[in-house]
């Protein structure tokens, strides 16, 4: 963790690391081998992404609301996409739907330069707020339609999209570089999880993996707050 993650602002106590170590335990009991992507998730606490309301609740596997109708993933979900995408020191990553921030933290423990685009305006400034105070100096927000990607800082060696696409935008496989991997998960009502690796300029792969269910992939900007 950033050295800044400790600032006694906020509260990560002894109950709060015995609850994290249990939803680590949950984690490979489900399935999940990946030991750096279990370390991060046993670092990064996952209470200080969400309101004070669901805090006794933040270890559970599931997801909580955050605000203007979006959700922090559940545990399994972050780990299962974190572990897919094989996170190498320094590779830049591009993360579509920052929400609460906790996905991009993640990210930047396992080494990542993280380039994280969240559409709804309160969310970016709250997600931007608290991992700055966290230390996390890895992580660039951007207050973005997720659609278009980020042209800006691409090519990028991974990119991870948060939310249910109904296809895959075309953007994010342009801006993939040559052997990266993108991890979306796509569909309507029920998505499948897809790892798309760019073999050449014009060749795709893509696997066909586990059924997931997110919030829905919008295009556009949100501008209105919405509260908390």
């Amino acid at each position: 963790m950033p050295e800044k993650a400790t600032i006694t602002a906020l509260n990560d106590s002894y109950r709060h690391k015995g609850l994290r170590k249990r939803m680590v335990d949950t984690l490979r009991r489900r399935g999940i081998t990946d030991e750096a992507v279990l370390a991060a998730m046993g670092s990064v606490p996952r209470h200080f992404f969400l309101a004070k309301d669901f805090e006794d609740h933040a270890y559970e596997d599931k997801p909580f609301p955050i605000g203007n109708e979006q959700t922090i993933s559940q545990p399994f979900t972050v780990a299962y996409q974190s572990a897919l995408l094989q996170i190498e020191s320094r590779d830049k990553v591009l993360e579509i739907g920052t929400g609460s921030g906790y996905q991009a933290a993640i990210l930047a423990v396992l080494g990542a330069k993280v380039y994280t685009v969240e559409r709804q305006e309160a969310l970016y400034f709250q997600a931007k707020s608290l991992l700055a105070e966290l230390g996390f100096r890895t992580v660039h927000c951007f207050f973005r339609d997720g659609s278009l990607g980020l042209s800006t800082h691409a090519p990028y060696k991974k990119i991870v999209v948060t939310a249910g696409a109904p296809v895959v935008p075309e953007p994010l496989k342009q801006q993939l570089a040559i052997g990266g991997v993108l991890v979306i998960p796509v569909g309507s009502e029920i998505q499948q999880m897809l790892k798309i690796t760019r073999l050449s300029e014009t060749k795709f792969q893509e696997e066909v993996l586990d059924s997931f269910r997110f919030v829905p992939f919008l295009e556009g900007l949100n501008k209105d707050d919405g509260g908390r």
